[in-house]
């Protein structure tokens, strides 16, 4: 399969034949399994402290036959803490159970739980070469809900690799036909829920990805466009590929890339 080679302002330069990895077969289950091990890989553990509730002094014994229990005074079995105490006279709090106040917490998340899925290298490699091969279908992107130009896919050559202002990459996408893609980058939206308090108060759509061969000054250049990330071919994943396990994101990839993805074969 050929794909055209392109300029600025989509002055077409040729055509590149793909290499093999863009002949994959799109598995969605697969990318999907990828995804979560990723995803999973990155999450921070996190948990309630495994004494949080249970941390009082004082303790009451909730055996029948022992010295200063609820028993027999009309008070329910509810596990308590003592505040203070006159004689035979104690003055208590329900403690320990969930339902108290200052209780723990019946069922709190646990900083011991394993949130990674172990997705071997074979099939990881097979994910990576179904989201590449997915980038290729203007249906997917456009299904995803980028604003695709007529013209794409298309191969970018490597004259991008140079740019050094976030203005002239700005003009450079422009020039590709992503105006209206990198519009829609700009939505914010804030989040409903708990969520805006716990430090993602806002959610941002993906734009463009572009592919290099190596690091250049794109890389600094374009990281200021809302919606816009720029990866070397070596370092893709399936989430950057297929955010959400959504395979089909607007992908730009450079002559350079293309020509390291077949030297050096990799994700095959």
């Amino acid at each position: 399969m050929k794909l055209d080679l392109v300029a600025k302002d989509l002055q077409k330069k040729g055509s590149m034949e793909l290499p093999l990895q863009f002949n994959e077969p799109i598995r969605q289950d697969i990318i999907q399994r990828a995804v979560e091990s990723e995803q999973g890989e990155r999450r921070q553990r996190y948990g309630a402290k495994p004494k949080a509730g249970r941390r009082h002094s004082a303790y009451v014994s909730k055996r029948r036959r022992d010295y200063r229990t609820t028993y027999g005074i009309g008070q329910s079995r509810t596990p308590r803490k003592i505040l203070s105490r006159h004689g035979t006279r104690l003055n208590w709090a329900g403690a320990v159970a969930p339902q108290t106040r200052g209780g723990r917490q019946s069922h709190p998340p646990k900083a011991l739980k394993v949130w990674t899925k172990k997705v071997n290298k074979r099939e990881m490699n097979l994910a990576l070469r179904s989201a590449i091969s997915a980038t290729l279908s203007k249906e997917l992107a456009t299904k995803r809900g980028h604003k695709v130009p007529a013209s794409y896919p298309f191969i970018v050559d490597s004259s991008i690799d140079a740019v050094t202002k976030t203005k002239d990459a700005s003009a450079f996408l422009i020039s590709l036909g992503l105006e209206a893609d990198l519009e829609r980058g700009q939505s914010v939206k804030i989040r409903a829920g708990k969520g805006k308090l716990r430090g993602r108060r806002y959610k941002t759509k993906k734009s463009a990805l572009v592919v290099t061969a190596t690091e250049c000054p794109l890389s600094k250049s374009a990281r200021n466009l809302p919606g816009v990330q720029v990866v070397t071919v070596d370092k893709l994943t399936v989430d950057l590929l297929a955010p959400g396990s959504m395979p089909g994101r607007l992908t730009i990839w450079t002559q350079g890339a293309v020509e390291r993805l077949a030297k050096e074969n990799l994700y095959l």
